[in-house]
């Protein structure tokens, strides 16, 4: 019997504070490990870590009651393996997370999933700053008078909120406000653009002695880079269709783990993996989700940028011999799981009480329902040591859907921008505040208090064993 190790942990909102802090520590303590086997299992694209917000003005939501200011305008990255990014935020009531991890994702994943004006942002992004560099002109169109790369910034970023959260947002600034009027009123439906690169399907099966795939290269890239296994002590090589040797590929190519057959009376079972790489711009566009509960981002501009992907393959003489992807269903509220069996007999498995069997030779997609900010944590296992984790956040919504942040206001939780602003009227507090709140000493003691907690429990515990076995 196969089984699936479910750790999924809700990420509840905070009913007290004792609770919201420990539900802090928690995640915090996960997050390199989470951020390490999400990379695995993610499909492709560009990876970064937020910088902050660099360009910025000054803008006002508009609440019942009480006014909110908050600093509109480009957040920066740093791409994993070289490159930078520029991004505005598509979530008005969700802070970011200080140095928050990143990965290029389909809208369909986001909370654009099911917001019919998701395109109109993407023409947005396309007619202003900063794909438009030249202020005048911009001004000139929007009747703006004289705009600077602050209020540009800003006033895009106001457009934007209010396609992609429904805020009743303006920008202080005059000029800014006429800017976020007019990209408003333009706006036109524009597709979503392709992935920067992909990797289709990213996981393959089949027997020992075949060519495992194809593995579809999908890119806007003039050409990737194609690496194999690293263990080349198992002899598994990538080829092409013709079984030559492959080091490189383009958009289109069909790869193939060539896995040598067992040798005579001996089995021959594992795993390995693929990694193609590329330097190119990411499509203006592409939506940016964070590894934890932080706003999701949307490209306005890249540098030439490295982007990668990686597929996997398992193979066995006999048996079941499955393959395993994962990707969100934002349609769905939850994780679909893609699994495959190239093997002779029944892949079973149990998914959250449920068992599921593959038949040999069959493809099944199980939808795993998920609540919005939702941690999860599955690890499939098969046989001859096949292993498959899923981990991630469940977020297909804006802050503002689910009530989080107050309903109306912006969430006080710490942001990554810095700009020294005080909510307009006096009340309420900065969305854009720096990664640090008043909330930070007192989640440094308590995660102080827990560490004492924990050692004078080992001890404890150390201490009742010695004196068991006296």
């Amino acid at each position: 019997m196969f089984s699936v190790r479910s750790r999924a942990v809700s990420r509840l909102a905070a009913a007290t504070v004792a609770s919201g802090l420990v539900a802090a520590g928690v995640l915090t303590g996960a997050g390199t490990a989470v951020a390490d086997e999400a990379a695995a299992g993610h499909p492709g694209g560009a990876s970064a870590t937020l910088s902050g917000l660099k360009t910025y003005d000054q803008a006002v939501i508009r609440g019942e009651g009480r006014d909110q200011k908050v600093s509109a305008g480009l957040f920066e990255m740093v791409v994993d393996g070289g490159g930078s990014l520029q991004t505005y935020c598509i979530d008005i009531h969700n802070p970011t997370q200080k140095e928050a991890k990143y990965r290029e994702t389909a809208w369909d994943a986001t909370s654009l999933n099911a917001n019919k004006d998701a395109g109109k942002i993407r023409w947005i992004l396309q007619n202003s700053y900063p794909q438009v560099n030249d202020l005048a002109a911009l001004a000139s169109k929007a009747g703006a008078g004289a705009l600077t790369e602050k209020t540009a910034a800003a006033g895009t970023q106001v457009a934007i909120w209010r396609y992609s959260d429904g805020a009743d947002v303006e920008a202080l600034d005059p000029a800014a406000e006429k800017l976020a009027d007019y990209l408003e009123q333009s706006a036109q439906a524009l597709a979503e653009p392709k992935a920067s690169l992909t990797l289709d399907p990213p996981a393959v099966s089949g027997k020992a002695g075949e060519k495992l795939g194809p593995v579809t290269v999908h890119t806007d890239a003039g050409s990737v880079s194609v690496t194999g296994p690293a263990d080349a002590s198992a002899g598994v090589t990538v080829v092409d269709e013709a079984g030559k040797p492959v080091t490189e590929a383009a958009d289109g190519s069909r790869l193939f783990f060539d896995v040598p057959a067992a040798e005579e009376g001996a089995e021959h079972s594992g795993s390995a993996a693929l990694t193609v790489q590329a330097s190119t711009t990411v499509p203006v566009g592409r939506a940016f989700a964070s590894d934890t509960k932080s706003q999701t981002q949307i490209l306005a501009g890249s540098s030439e940028s490295t982007v990668s992907a990686t597929a996997t393959a398992h193979w066995a003489g006999k048996g079941a011999i499955p393959a395993v992807s994962a990707e969100k269903n934002c349609s769905a509220s939850g994780i679909d799981l893609t699994a495959s069996n190239q093997g002779d007999e029944d892949f079973t498995f149990e998914l959250m009480g449920v068992k599921h069997t593959i038949g040999a030779g069959r493809t099944q997609t199980v939808t795993v329902p998920l609540k919005e900010d939702q941690a999860y944590d599955f690890t499939i296992t098969g046989p001859n040591g096949f292993e498959k984790r899923v981990t991630g956040v469940l977020d297909c919504k804006t802050a503002g859907e689910t009530g989080a942040g107050g309903g109306a206001q912006p969430s006080s939780e710490p942001s990554p921008a810095s700009a020294g602003s005080t909510p307009a009227g006096g009340a309420g507090e900065d969305l854009a505040a720096t990664g640090g709140s008043s909330a930070t000493p007192v989640i440094g003691g308590i995660a102080v208090a827990l560490v004492v907690i924990g050692g004078a429990t080992v001890f404890l515990l150390r201490r009742k064993k010695v004196s068991a076995e006296s």
